[in-house]
């Protein structure tokens, strides 16, 4: 047989072949050329477990010259060898720890190959890691690195990420799970979001639910609040300027908000109070998805979602000349209206328990539990400042309890006076309002002298028996 017809045969049939002698000293050659200039130790078996093939590095690692490696029965170089229970199981053994004959420990593979028939032909072997200390280098680095990817992206996500999601936002009333349903109808969208509210209401965590459950999440999310920044730096805040563009620039310029935000989200609070000449930039983002920066000239294109909102009735500003009536109906797309406490009181009992949660974690003064008659003064009062108002009532209220307790003592007056449907308006009779400037004096006093007594008797200028009489009245422990 000439070597033309040779070439053609493929490897697999050499072992088929092993009375050409002239052939499998052909093969044998060509195999060493290949794998002896590799730096990794490979070694060749047969289907009957006979070393065919082992370069020059896996012999040095075994201590014996090759001559009298290859043509043996595996088991007689290396006792240890599991490559007969690779050949009865045809299953590969992917980085499996092994300990060779002359006691050298290391990371291996042993990869059997098969025919199209599903019988065994051949099988492979590579050692990984010659030794287990050059293995755990290698793991702890690796684990080092995985940390500080970890830590590099929790630190993006601060910066430039939603925090809250849907299981943030408490409560389970009508109107409620009304706004929910349709923020998350939102979420699976790539329209525009408009988020309406009185301020306190929860209007950013609807933001950061919306972004966090969209296709963008793991994209940035970048906050601006319109109102927070002054309108001569808005323009450069939200689109960044080149370097000389005005005086005091950095140099090299400075990247805007927009940009940032590209591929993610953008979240424009207080939208209602955006300045008209901005107003006109934003909507032109809007529309064309492109931008020039502060004192350039160069067009930057971007894909950015915008999700606004605002505590404001934008069409009442229309009205009055004060909000672009086109940039209202390019945000006003989604659009989703989150009610005032007030008119979902029936969540004010789950929204004080998981308050209360989180109040006792950031002070360390673990209260739990609000009583039935200071629950009763929550329902009824009116909460203008919405759930902000409630988490501070009730941060007031943890900081001044001794139990595990918020009891109608620990309210603050405001939320305690009892109103009388006989009058109209702030008036209220003069015993009532005597009484709550009593109990608020009595309450003060008592958390000055921490809890004593005869010493808050004497200060408030009253008999011992009359501070116990009048505590008992007011419900104060």
């Amino acid at each position: 047989m000439d070597y033309k017809s040779k070439d053609r045969l493929q490897a697999d049939e050499y072992f088929d072949l092993e009375e050409d002698a002239a052939l499998t000293e052909y093969l044998i050659s060509m195999l060493h050329k290949i794998f002896d200039p590799l730096p990794v130790p490979l070694i060749l078996l047969d289907k009957n477990g006979i070393i065919r093939m082992i370069n020059q590095v896996f012999a040095d690692f075994l201590g014996f010259p090759k001559e009298e490696i290859i043509g043996k029965y595996v088991l007689d170089v290396d006792k240890y060898s599991r490559f007969p229970y690779v050949f009865k199981t045809k299953k590969a053994e992917i980085a499996w720890k092994h300990t060779f004959e002359n006691g050298h420990t290391a990371i291996v593979h042993r990869i059997p190959v098969l025919d199209d028939k599903g019988d065994l032909k051949y099988a492979v072997g590579m050692v990984l890691f010659e030794d287990l200390e050059q293995f755990r280098e290698i793991i702890s680095k690796n684990r080092l690195l995985e940390t500080e990817i970890h830590l590099i992206k929790n630190q993006l996500k601060e910066m430039y990420g939603a925090k809250y999601s849907w299981e943030n936002i408490i409560g389970n009333s009508e109107k409620m799970s009304q706004a929910k349903f349709i923020g998350k109808r939102a979420s699976s969208s790539i329209s525009n979001v408009l988020i309406l509210g009185e301020s306190g209401t929860g209007k950013e965590l609807f933001a950061h639910a919306i972004h966090n459950d969209s296709v963008r999440s793991f994209s940035p999310f970048v906050k601006v609040n319109s109102a927070a920044i002054p309108s001569e730096l808005l323009e450069s805040e939200l689109f960044g300027y080149e370097e000389g563009a005005f005086t005091g620039a950095k140099k090299g310029g400075k990247i805007g908000k927009f940009e940032l935000a590209n591929g993610g989200t953008i979240f424009l609070d207080e939208i209602g109070d955006m300045p008209l000449k901005m107003q006109a930039k934003l909507l032109r983002v809007l529309q064309e998805r492109e931008f020039e920066r502060v004192g350039g000239n160069k067009v930057i294109k971007v894909d950015v979602r915008v999700i606004a909102a605002t505590n404001k009735d934008l069409k009442k500003l229309i009205q009055e000349g004060k909000f672009r009536e086109d940039l209202y109906y390019r945000l006003n797309v989604m659009t989703i209206e989150i009610p005032p406490l007030r008119e979902r009181l029936e969540d004010i009992e789950e929204l004080a328990r998981v308050l209360l949660k989180k109040l006792s974690n950031q002070l360390g003064k673990y209260v739990s539990k609000i009583s039935d008659n200071a629950l009763e003064y929550l329902l009824a009062h009116s909460w203008p400042g919405n759930v902000r108002e409630l988490e501070n009532v009730l941060e007031r209220a943890i900081n001044l309890t001794d139990s595990d307790t918020i009891m109608p003592v620990h309210l603050p007056v405001y939320i305690t006076q009892r109103s009388t449907k006989a009058i109209d308006g702030p008036v209220r009779p003069l015993k009532d309002t005597i009484e709550d400037v009593e109990k608020e004096a009595i309450l003060r006093c008592l958390e000055y002298t921490e809890g004593n007594k005869l010493k808050t008797a004497e200060l408030l200028n009253i008999s011992r028996s009359s501070l116990y009489n009048k505590m008992e009245k007011y419900g104060i422990t």
